[in-house]
């Protein structure tokens, strides 16, 4: 019998873990790897895959796993006192973040994204029944003037939505490319904002072959577990 311990290699380790949780596996349709990542082909087999078991997920079932992820989110190591952080607004069968955004201490201050036309993103504070406009996904963005958007390097801690992730933090998204350009400084060594994952537990696969403009994550948290990125030296 398969053992139901995650397969842990140097490089990432599961930092808190729910006593028991269902393993689902999702692999990609043909396992083809390039240079830049899994095949084009593969991406979209495993999104449409991810997508679909997502969207099923039962209302209760998505209530509880909201809270749960909340309390995940506000336990982190790293989670600020103050400043600003990033959510998003669930769609699709993302997982909800209204939990997380209600608990934050008083002087952190949450925002949402706003696309902006340079194909990055920009954040905006925003508050339950503060006014919203629709993006052209058609996903709720605050309604404020161009002067008070935020920069992405002017947040705290951000917490993506994701299609899928792996073990070592690597995220699949919807793939448009929004979060990988937003943080691309990253990658030149800049240690914020924190870039945290959320996601339900059976999002999870074994490995992803990320492509060169990946952007890693430094945490992921479902309602089950905190995966945390930890390089090896």
């Amino acid at each position: 019998m398969e053992s139901k311990r995650p397969h842990l290699n140097p490089g990432f380790k599961v930092v808190s873990q729910a006593s028991s949780w269902r393993r689902t596996y999702f692999f990609p349709a043909r396992g083809v790897r390039r240079k830049n990542g899994m095949h084009a082909d593969d991406r979209a087999a495993l999104r449409r895959r991810m997508r679909d078991a997502r969207r099923a997920i039962p209302a209760p079932a998505r209530i509880a796993a909201a809270d749960l992820l909340a309390a995940r989110l506000l336990t982190l190591s790293f989670a600020p006192s103050n400043g600003f952080v990033a959510g998003y607004w669930a769609m699709d069968g993302e997982i909800a973040l209204h939990a997380w955004q209600l608990r934050l201490p008083p002087d952190v201050h949450y925002c949402l994204p706003v696309l902006h036309e340079d194909g990055r993103l920009r954040f905006a504070p925003w508050r339950p029944g503060a006014a919203l406009v629709t993006n052209r996904f058609g996903i709720p963005e605050p309604d404020v003037t161009d002067d008070a958007l935020l920069q992405p390097q002017d947040l705290a801690l951000v917490v993506t939505p994701l299609v899928a992730f792996d073990p070592q933090c690597h995220r699949l998204g919807m793939g448009g490319g929004w979060y990988d350009r937003s943080f691309a400084f990253r990658k030149d060594g800049t240690s914020t904002p924190l870039l945290v994952g959320a996601a339900f537990e059976s999002q999870r696969v074994d490995a992803l072959d990320p492509a060169t403009w990946d952007i890693p994550l430094d945490a992921v948290c479902t309602e089950h577990a905190t995966y945390a990125n930890t390089p090896t030296p």
